[in-house]
């Protein structure tokens, strides 16, 4: 049974416990059992994401697979790295590398994060599900799509005036992507990570 893990940088001494809390069955070789992780680094100033899908073993547990959000760079990601688009793409990018190590299945551990609607979280549990990786989840939880393909940060760009703009988006625009534009470029970036051979 894989898993997700979605963690956050101040946690992270606490991660390596919360998969051993999972039942780990004496026949794990042939369950492949496998959780899924978030990192949200907090590396002041840059903020980053490290969604992870590891191997649950008895003799220690391995990571299979993972992607950072500095990956989307790469890619010609322009938002920001820690945005619920950007999360979300981390998400796809991590399961469509467990797909093509044949990872098929997985678990979401969030650990000791609390489970909040439409969260981040659950934005890379969105990515990594449409991206084709099964994971048991209750659609409620997910993020709308408007907010995963940064709708919402175009609409609230689209009310400001010049200078209010410039002020609050000046890494969006100085990376040369104007905020209303955020909707296409998560497009163009998730059709590259369906391109890439990862």
């Amino acid at each position: 049974m894989p898993s997700i893990n979605i963690i956050n940088d101040s946690m992270i001494s606490n991660i390596n416990y919360l998969d051993k809390k999972l039942s780990v069955p004496k026949n794990y070789k042939e369950n492949n059992q496998f959780i899924i992780e978030l990192d949200i680094k907090k590396e002041h100033p840059k903020f980053n994401v490290i969604v992870q899908v590891i191997n649950i073993r008895n003799g220690g547990d391995e990571t299979v697979v993972s992607a950072h959000s500095k990956e989307l760079r790469k890619l010609g990601w322009l938002g920001g790295s820690k945005n619920t688009s950007a999360v979300y793409l981390t998400g796809y990018l991590c399961a469509k590398k467990a797909l093509s190590e044949g990872v098929e299945y997985a678990v979401l551990d969030i650990g000791l994060k609390s489970s909040i609607k439409g969260s981040k979280i659950f934005a890379a549990l969105k990515g990594a599900v449409d991206a084709g990786l099964e994971i048991p989840h209750g659609e409620s939880v997910l993020p709308e799509d408007d907010r995963v393909k940064g709708q919402n940060i175009a609409d609230y760009a689209e009310s400001l005036d010049g200078d209010e703009l410039n002020k609050k988006f000046s890494q969006y625009i100085e990376r040369g992507l104007q905020p209303v534009d955020l909707p296409n470029h998560f497009e163009e970036i998730l059709n590259k990570i369906d391109e890439a051979e990862v």
